[in-house]
Order: C-alpha cells, then structure tokens, then sequence
C-alpha cells in the first residue's frame, strides 16, 4: 500500500499580466494535470482551461471501465483537443489558441505503475534519491534538433527557436500523443511542471531544491520562488507527487494526502 503526498501552485511570473497555465489535482490522487496555454489573453487562458477540465471529466467518467490506461489516457487528450478546435470554430478571435499538456494517473486497481501522457513541452520529472530524470520529451524544433545532433544542449540554451512546438493540443494535424508506464517505487518525488520553471532553472537546481526541502507544498513554492528570482519570465505552474509508505507518518507542511490500495 503507497501513500501519495502531492501539492500544486501556479504563478504568473514576473512578466506575463495573466496566467495561461492551468492545473488539476485530483482531490482522491487518482491523477495530475498541468497545462501551459498559448494565443493570446483570452485564448491561452481558455485553452489550457478547456483541455484540463475536459480531460478531468474524461478520466472521472471512465476511471472504472475496462479500458486500457493508455487508451483512456489517449482518448481523454484527444477529446480535448477536439474541443478546443470546437471552440475556435465558436470563438474566431481564439483560432490561435492551444496548450502544451501533461497527465500522470495512478490507476491502482487496474495497473502496478502509473501512467503518462503528454503534449509538448510541459515535462514530468522523477526524483529518485540524488537524481532527477526527465521522463517525457518535449515535443519541440529544438529537441529534435538536440536529439538528431544538429545542435548540442549549450548551444540550444539560447537559441531563437527553442520555443517552438512540433505538438501542441488545439491542431487540426495534431498526430503526436506519448503515453507511457512509469516505473515508481516508494520514495519517489514526481514534478510536473510548465516550461515557465525549466526555462529558469535547470535540472541541478531543481534537483537541489527537491533534496533540500521534503515537504511537498513548500518544496513546490520554492521551485516557483527560485523560478521568479531567475527571471520569471513566463508563468510557472508546479504539481509534485511523492510516493510513501503507507507506514510512514510525516506530513509536515503537506497540502493534501491519500492512500492508494
């Protein structure tokens, strides 16, 4: 039996007058979603909205079924993008509009591991005692770029396109869904983030503030925190996860915890 510690916040930064990212924690730890919107005030704000909450209803509604993890997991971000391009067709004024997504489910009655599916460039991240591993992979120009060895990881630091997105939810061609079994263990600390953090802080210093502070909600405030201290230049959304034994008692500074059976 695991016993899940888990937090979230949000920040516009220190630059955007608005916040377009979004995110949901599930109030029982079934799943997390965060998502970073694009096209504008208004449509940034709707689309990071519409895919959240459409892919929260979607989970709660078939949570129980027989379906594959990963089938509903696909299905679920499919339906959002579907209805963000529904409502373009609404809204003219929002055409522009989409947002990166990504969502990490503990299905325990169903799977021994948790899930993840995601959308571009908002990452989830696994801390593993010292280490901390990035277990998606942005779906951007430059990291293709990285990866097919055109440019090394320096030089795409501060390169002019390295936020540009090759996927993204609110696309007619959207194509490209990675859903995946992540291996956890108890002890595990799992950060989804919006690229608002990542662009402020590399991996070590995530990975220090993680080491350096246990309880989940102030370690999420302080990767925020630390982001605005580095420039804030884009909004920052947070959710972490740590898996516990269920024998465990410590739950200082803890916004939300469950058993998962």
């Amino acid at each position: 039996m695991l016993k899940l510690l888990f937090s979230g916040t949000t920040d516009p930064g220190l630059i955007r007058a608005n916040n377009q990212d979004a995110y949901h924690i599930d109030s029982q730890g079934r799943f997390f979603i965060v998502a970073d919107g694009m096209g504008g005030h208004a449509g940034g704000q709707e689309a990071s909205s519409i895919a959240t909450q459409t892919i929260r209803h979607y989970l709660e509604e078939y949570w129980q079924s027989e379906l594959a993890t990963a089938d509903i997991l696909k299905q679920s971000l499919n339906r959002a993008n579907q209805a963000i391009l529904l409502d373009q067709k609404h809204h003219p004024e929002r055409r522009d509009m989409g947002t990166t997504i990504v969502v990490f489910v503990f299905r325990t009655d169903k799977d021994e591991q948790p899930w993840c599916a995601h959308v571009g460039d908002s990452r989830l991240y696994r801390m593993r005692g010292p280490e901390i591993t990035a277990l998606t992979e942005d779906h951007t120009w430059i990291a293709r770029a990285v990866r097919e060895g055109e440019l090394t990881i320096d030089q795409s630091r501060n390169h002019p396109w390295r936020h540009v997105l090759s996927q993204c939810l609110g696309r007619e061609d959207m194509h490209r869904i990675d859903v995946q079994p992540i291996e956890a263990q108890p002890g595990d600390r799992f950060l989804l983030c919006s690229d608002g953090l990542t662009e402020e802080l590399p991996d070590p210093v995530i990975a220090a503030h993680l080491k350096s502070i246990r309880a989940v909600e102030s370690a999420a405030k302080a990767l925020v925190s630390s982001a605005k201290k580095h420039g804030g230049r884009d909004n920052i959304t947070v959710v972490l996860v740590t898996l516990l034994l269920d024998t465990v008692n410590d739950t200082t500074g803890v916004e939300t915890g469950f058993v998962v059976e």
